[in-house]
């Protein structure tokens, strides 16, 4: 596949010189993970200002099919139309791919299909990852981990939710250097996908009462019944920081659950210190109000 033509020229900060009509919505059958890689390729062909015509001109096939992946209507497309029309749109293959193949197992396709799909298609050359959201992976990779497992439990499920966090990163990442402060969009970007994938208390509140499960504390603890009692006040304590206004949660499950030292988590979260102190101020005040024991649990 020859690497396509540039997409058009347009001024700095200003819109492209034409735009194509927006596509369709996506449809309802489409999976979650499904979305995280086909939102972006249709906000990019929308920013681009190219035309339906024009995709097929550049990735060789029909409206019709092109129109089906746009919406995610139909079968889960396979990678290599997929790969056809992210090179079209000079979208960075190597985050879709890891999304894609996500995606693909959602929609239970099954690992021979997927690694057929794949081999079909012979990339024009590696992706050359920012540097700075490279820097940015590093920096963030274990508390957006140890955030995210405070509210799914498994290791697992928190890595593969921050794994295709920083990939839907990269997809956005000019998106995110224009904003007023790129650590700030990136972490609101995390809690988004984690509280859309953690469990739900019946008024739309995260459930964090597992977690007092897997904490050191109640670990440690020989006598069954001391430590049913003492994960009993654990899950309150955690489900009432589930009360507070978001950042004031996020940075209580930082310091409580997730141990992350207080100097460390205004760089985490994207504020600054002045505005954290004030925020886990208010924090400590509001528990201390909602459950006098706070302290105890701290």
């Amino acid at each position: 596949m020859k690497k396509p033509p540039p997409l058009p020229d347009q001024p700095e900060g200003g819109p492209p010189s034409r735009r194509g009509r927006p596509p369709e919505p996506i449809c309802d059958e489409a999976g979650t993970v499904h979305r995280t890689w086909l939102e972006p390729v249709r906000n990019r062909l929308i920013a681009s200002g190219l035309t339906l015509d024009d995709l097929v001109s550049r990735s060789g096939y029909s409206k019709t099919r092109l129109s089906e992946l746009l919406r995610g209507k139909g079968y889960y497309p396979g990678w290599e139309i997929t790969y056809s029309v992210i090179r079209a749109l000079d979208i960075p293959v190597d985050p879709v791919r890891r999304l894609w193949t996500a995606a693909a197992l959602e929609a239970e396709k099954n690992a021979a299909w997927i690694r057929s799909r794949i081999s079909d298609v012979q990339p024009l050359s590696p992706d050359e990852q920012p540097v700075a959201h490279l820097g940015l992976t590093q920096a963030m990779w274990q508390p957006y981990t140890a955030y995210a497992q405070a509210f799914l439990q498994t290791e697992r499920r928190a890595q593969q939710l921050v794994a295709q966090t920083f990939d839907i990163l990269w997809l956005t990442w000019n998106e995110a250097t224009l904003s007023p402060h790129t650590p700030r969009y990136a972490w609101q970007l995390l809690r988004s996908r984690v509280h859309a994938a953690a469990a739900k208390r019946p008024d739309g509140r995260p459930d964090l009462r597992p977690a007092a499960f897997s904490t050191a504390v109640q670990a440690q603890i020989l006598d069954l019944t001391e430590r049913l009692a003492r994960i009993d006040v654990l899950a309150q304590f955690f489900d009432t920081i589930t009360q507070l206004p978001a950042d004031q949660m996020d940075i209580t499950v930082l310091r409580s659950l997730c141990g992350v030292a207080p100097d460390a988590i205004p760089g985490i979260i994207g504020l600054s210190p002045a505005i954290a102190h004030s925020l886990d101020r208010h924090a400590r005040g509001a528990l201390r109000q909602l459950r006098p024991d706070t302290d105890s649990q701290e």
